[in-house]
């Protein structure tokens, strides 16, 4: 199974764009941080990571004020370029307090 789900803060976002097909896409890069249990220990956790959305998720993401916090959901796969890996967005719930 490849099924990631993260809430994270968007800190960059690129302009929107269309595929080949003519789907609507944008890239962005999400912050995460937390404390969570492992071990029996309790540790920090923080990590960026870039993410893909195409489609309506792409037009939901296009909204979000960079900064805002959003639940995401989704799979990791490649980036265009082959070497590194990319959170592709299959679902996004921005949060409202976040907002500006």
């Amino acid at each position: 199974m490849n099924r990631v789900l993260l809430q994270a803060q968007v800190v960059e976002r690129a302009a929107l764009r269309y595929t080949p097909a003519g789907l609507p896409a944008v890239d962005v890069r999400l912050a995460h941080a937390s404390q969570i249990e492992h071990a029996g220990q309790m540790r920090q956790v923080s990590c960026e990571i870039h993410a893909t959305a195409v489609g309506e998720v792409a037009g939901q993401l296009d909204r979000v004020a960079v900064g805002q916090t959003v639940d995401v959901a989704g799979f990791l796969g490649k980036q265009r370029n082959g070497r590194n890996v990319m959170l592709h967005l299959t679902e996004l719930t921005p949060h409202p307090a976040s907002m500006y």
